[in-house]
């Protein structure tokens, strides 16, 4: 039984985060900073302060929804392999694994840090017959620009999210950032979390398809799951728990994502999660799509300037397109493990079919 809300639950709290070496404080405008640090603060430490309090609906009817285990985030190895052709047919079996994490990669300029976040679930599905298709894996996620004004964490300037293949863009009251190539499409709300005392960006992803929005653009309706960054990662109790924890991975740790990006079991192609039809994916519905699934990498909207993948690889970029940023942005990165394969990036961008998550 877990004791979140009690005196001595508060208190290990406080302690979990003093060991990472978060500062607990309370914060009373949403883009209020922590109390000054004596030394700079780790990437893995901006990732978790930043990190989103996200509402995820579930769809607990259907026979592909799992009794709403479709609707969990998880890991990309949840099941305890790297093949993503076997995540589908294996998702909700025993043995397998729905504790929450989320990955994340840290960059890095003179004038800004920019975050991705990225949330995988085993199955897009649905549960209409008509004109509609599912797909083993999905990928969908959100970018934070961040600016550094002095202060240990910085401050949220703006968020882009990921919802199929489509960008939106979001600034938070107060921001200093506007318009650019692209409208800024709403506000970015803050919550404070009961796990850390920090005002967090607040995120949200549909049923089903997974498409990812500013909370409350997208919204818990019926039965749904809240998740807390944290440095643990709990399994739902159900459909319509409210207060899971999940745990962060770095995209650039070593073996981690960014490692197997090579891996043919998991991926069909650079920055595309390998998928088939195996199972009922696609009975009762109108297809099941293969490969179609995709990493930060492989993120894109194909209407918008910034190509294939760069909302991750080449984050300024795309902040430069569609913002206004006063006093403007660096473009140099002290900080970008993509860089190495920018090269391969363009090219898969250049060639690539359009995606389809």
């Amino acid at each position: 039984m877990r004791d979140r809300n009690s005196k001595a639950g508060q208190a290990r709290v406080a302690r979990t985060l003093a060991a990472v070496g978060v500062a607990v404080t309370l914060a009373v405008t949403p883009l209020a900073t922590p109390t000054p640090a004596s030394a700079a603060v780790s990437r893995a430490e901006l990732a978790l302060r930043w990190a989103p309090i996200h509402y995820q609906d579930v769809d607990a009817t259907g026979s592909h929804a799992l009794a709403g285990q479709a609707d969990y985030i998880a890991r990309v190895d949840f099941d305890g392999d790297l093949d993503g052709r076997n995540n589908w047919d294996r998702a909700g079996q025993a043995g397998t694994s729905l504790a929450a994490h989320a990955y994340y990669s840290v960059l890095e300029t003179s004038t800004h840090w920019y975050i991705t976040y990225f949330f995988f679930h085993p199955r897009d599905w649905t549960d209409h017959p008509f004109f509609e298709t599912e797909h083993e894996n999905d990928g969908e996620g959100v970018l934070f620009a961040v600016e550094r004004d002095g202060s240990p964490y910085g401050v949220l300037r703006a968020a882009v999210t990921v919802a199929h293949s489509d960008f939106f863009s979001y600034t938070p009251t107060g921001s200093t950032w506007t318009s650019g190539r692209e409208s800024v499409d709403g506000t970015l709300q803050f919550q404070t979390s009961p796990h850390d005392a920090f005002p967090h960006p607040v995120t949200a992803q549909e049923a089903q398809g997974h498409g990812l929005k500013a909370y409350p653009q997208y919204t818990i309706n019926g039965d749904g799951l809240v998740y807390y960054p944290s440095t643990v990662a709990e399994t739902p109790s159900n459909g319509n728990d409210r207060d899971v924890r999940y745990q962060l991975i770095d995209i650039f740790a070593a073996d981690g994502l960014w490692a197997q990006r090579s891996t043919a079991s998991l991926f069909a192609s650079l920055g595309t999660f390998a998928g088939d039809v195996s199972g009922d994916c696609g009975s009762g519905t109108w297809s099941c799509s293969t490969n179609s699934a995709n990493a930060p990498w492989g993120w894109d909207d194909g209407n918008d300037l910034p190509a294939r993948g760069e909302i991750a690889s080449d984050p300024a970029k795309l902040s430069t397109e569609y913002f206004t940023i006063p006093g403007g942005a660096s473009r140099t990165y002290t900080v970008n493990p993509y860089a190495a394969a920018a090269a391969a990036l363009a090219e898969v961008a250049r060639t690539a079919p359009p995606t389809v998550d």
